[in-house]
């Protein structure tokens, strides 16, 4: 899989954590894929995806745990 994009979230403080991978997303092209890593499961922000961006990507699980989750987050 080739990733457009990549955010190791831990990198970035929590209060534009959500915002940044948001952008990034947007500016991503239909198909082309953000690469998510982070120290815990992102399940709050896959349900913000859900509300936020339905129907608009999809979400695949590339490693869950326990120490690294990382997500495949593609835009369609």
């Amino acid at each position: 899989m080739t990733f457009k994009a990549k955010i190791n979230a831990p990198d970035i403080e929590p209060k534009i954590r959500h915002p940044r991978i948001f952008d990034t997303f947007d500016n991503l092209e239909d198909g082309e894929t953000l690469e998510l890593t982070n120290d815990h499961d992102p399940r709050p922000l896959h349900y913000q995806f859900m509300m936020e961006r339905e129907g608009k990507f999809e979400w695949s699980y590339l490693e869950e745990g326990p120490d690294i989750w990382r997500v495949a987050i593609t835009k369609r």
